[in-house]
């Protein structure tokens, strides 16, 4: 049972759990990053350059053709055309992550340059004030 009880321990301890919450947003962070680059930037950015479904592009190293027992052979293609989908995700996600460290920066900022209230006195120093300012008298 100590392992059990450890392993327990440690998947209820608040930093495992932060992350993977964060993972499982992060998933579904990254899903709507790929619709929001498939779906809506590409397709507009390709009609501007030529009508281009960036998808599509690739450059054929070797055709297809059929084997001499009549087995198909698939062409031999460098997909370009998503590598470039997935470099647009990966600045959309990278500028996100960006703004959300910005603003966490910013705040960490804001609570380290409200100063901290001074400590009220001591009774002793309190004490030595009211000797001093008796003997002033």
């Amino acid at each position: 049972m100590g392992v059990l009880t450890e392993f327990k321990e440690f998947a209820m301890r608040g930093n495992v759990i932060d992350l993977a919450v964060g993972v499982v947003i992060g998933a579904a962070f990254g899903k709507i990053v790929t619709a929001l680059v498939d779906k809506i930037i590409m397709p507009p950015l390709g009609w501007v350059i030529g009508r281009v479904d960036f998808s599509e592009l690739a450059w054929t190293l070797a055709p297809a053709r059929v084997a001499p027992d009549g087995k198909e052979i698939p062409a031999v293609v460098i997909g370009y055309g998503d590598f470039l989908n997935t470099v647009v995700q990966f600045v959309i996600v990278a500028f996100a992550i960006f703004m959300v460290v910005k603003f966490i920066n910013r705040l960490a900022r804001k609570k380290q340059a409200e100063p901290a209230a001074p400590a009220a006195p001591s009774e002793e120093v309190l004490l030595l004030r009211e000797i001093r300012d008796n003997l002033k008298q």
